[in-house]
């Protein structure tokens, strides 16, 4: 009888932060070129060397997409973050559950969020 209180706590705590379980930290930005080739370089220090690529990143990210390519004009993307549909669903059982904790961890890592737009997809004037 003198566990209950114990067990209860573990369970609390084991579900806190469903969407950092769940989803992660990070999120993969999908960068599409026409014609492809063309070098990404994000604003947040993150890079690929030529499209179509795939850069991972933090969910709570806002920053601007510069995308070049010789013979093209450069095109600059903003992206930024909202609640994602499966981030909303884990803050809920988070409220549900009664894990305030979990509601506080998965809103401070940005585990509920995701980048948007993505993919991005840009077709280039050359």
């Amino acid at each position: 009888m003198k566990f209950i209180p114990s067990i209860i706590l573990c369970a609390a705590v084991s579900v806190s932060g469903c969407a950092t379980v769940t989803r992660g930290t990070n999120d993969v930005l999908n960068v599409n070129t026409t014609p492809s080739g063309a070098q990404v370089q994000t604003s947040n220090g993150f890079s690929c060397a030529s499209t179509p690529c795939a850069i991972k990143m933090p969910r709570r990210s806002e920053f601007v997409v510069s995308i070049a390519k010789a013979g093209c004009r450069p095109v600059n993307v903003n992206v930024t973050h909202k609640t994602a549909n499966g981030g909303g669903a884990a803050l809920a059982g988070n409220v549900l559950v009664g894990g305030v904790i979990g509601l506080g961890v998965d809103a401070a890592t940005g585990a509920s969020q995701e980048l948007m737009p993505n993919p991005v997809q840009v077709t280039l004037e050359c």
